[in-house]
């Protein structure tokens, strides 16, 4: 159909793929927003066309199979359509489950924006449990030859995101960040002394913040601390290779890849029930979900510019942007209105 031909030609001039490998890619993305799961027989029942079910699961397993995907690509892509200016605030994370005895884990790079993390770049961990400085370097190996370190304005992260080697990098190129670290790290006071971080911030009321105004040294390099105790007792403490008035607002951002690992999930793509547990194949599969789910919230901040979202008594939305724009698709591509399609492929051109 005319609208298929228009969705292709759009992929077609911004990923270097040839036109079956094109084809297959309009097909999987109209499909997989409309059963809004990567379950690939339900995708491969949804496939347009007259291919038979069985045809459409095979031509899925041998894209994920035998495709060899220039993951480069996909980030600059999603950079394109997303249209932001740099420098970004990138924030680092891991989303993981268990398939049978299989343990997925997905150590995830994305830029945060607008409560949400466009994903970039990422790695499948063949274990459980945390990274290591090396997987995490090798990832910000791979950003920084996409798009430099002048890029980024700086990084978030979580506690498991800490350590002498990991902060000396980081230090070494340059890289801004606002990282949690443990209560329990070891930092000099005022007078030289050691202590436990959250004894520099004991005086502090519940909910009140405190910026150090000089740099204390941890594992030897010289990083600004700041922290507020929360209402359960626990101190958050952040620490930032440059001075900023407001780590904690800052850091506040890292919250947004959370965001993006939910709409991947169970509010949006149900990536866990996915059945994959090869590891080139899942990375692939996060690939297409990374352009799915880019589409989707471009279209959401256009309709939310056409009718603001409402805000709830708490203060949140009632709908996220995301979710605006990917019930939009849905419902355009299952009743298949064709202005609507057409229109709707607008968004994904870069040009």
């Amino acid at each position: 159909m005319a609208e298929f031909k228009e969705l292709e030609h759009i992929l077609g001039k911004n990923l270097n793929w040839n036109k079956a490998r094109i084809n297959f890619l309009a097909k999987f993305l109209v499909a997989l927003i409309q059963v809004r799961t990567v379950n690939l027989a339900e995708i491969a029942n949804s496939f347009s066309g007259k291919a038979k079910e069985e045809s459409n699961y095979k031509r899925i397993q041998r894209f994920l199979r035998y495709f060899e995907l220039n993951y480069a690509v996909i980030a600059v892509f999603v950079v394109q359509l997303v249209g932001l200016s740099k420098p970004w605030i990138l924030t680092i994370d891991r989303t993981n489950w268990k398939f049978g005895k299989h343990d997925i884990n997905i150590l995830t790079l994305g830029i945060a924006y607008r409560g949400v993390a466009f994903p970039l770049l990422w790695m499948i961990l063949d274990k459980k449990g945390n990274s290591n400085t090396a997987e995490r370097k090798a990832l910000m190996e791979e950003y920084i030859k996409l798009f430099g370190t002048a890029s980024i304005l700086y990084l978030c992260a979580d506690r498991e995101f800490i350590g002498k080697k990991w902060f000396a990098y980081l230090r070494r190129n340059k890289i801004d960040f606002r990282i949690r670290i443990k209560e329990s790290s070891v930092v000099p006071n005022g007078r030289g002394e050691k202590r436990n971080a959250w004894q520099l911030f004991a005086f502090i009321r519940t909910q009140e913040e405190l910026i150090l105004e000089q740099p204390r040294n941890i594992w030897g390099i010289p990083l600004y601390f700041s922290g507020m105790r929360l209402s359960d007792g626990e101190y958050l403490i952040i620490v930032s290779l440059n001075f900023s008035p407001t780590p904690i607002e800052d850091y506040s951002n890292r919250w947004e890849i959370e965001t993006l690992f939910g709409c991947l999930k169970s509010r949006g793509f149900c990536l866990e029930e996915t059945h994959l547990t090869d590891s080139d194949r899942i990375k692939k599969l996060i690939a297409l979900l990374a352009i799915a789910f880019s589409w989707a919230h471009i279209v959401g901040e256009w309709l939310a510019q056409i009718k603001p979202i409402k805000v709830k008594k708490h203060g949140r939305l009632a709908k996220s942007i995301f979710r605006l724009g990917f019930d939009k698709l849905r419902r355009v591509f299952t009743n298949f209105e064709p202005s609507a399609f057409s229109m709707l492929c607008g968004f994904l051109s870069c040009t």
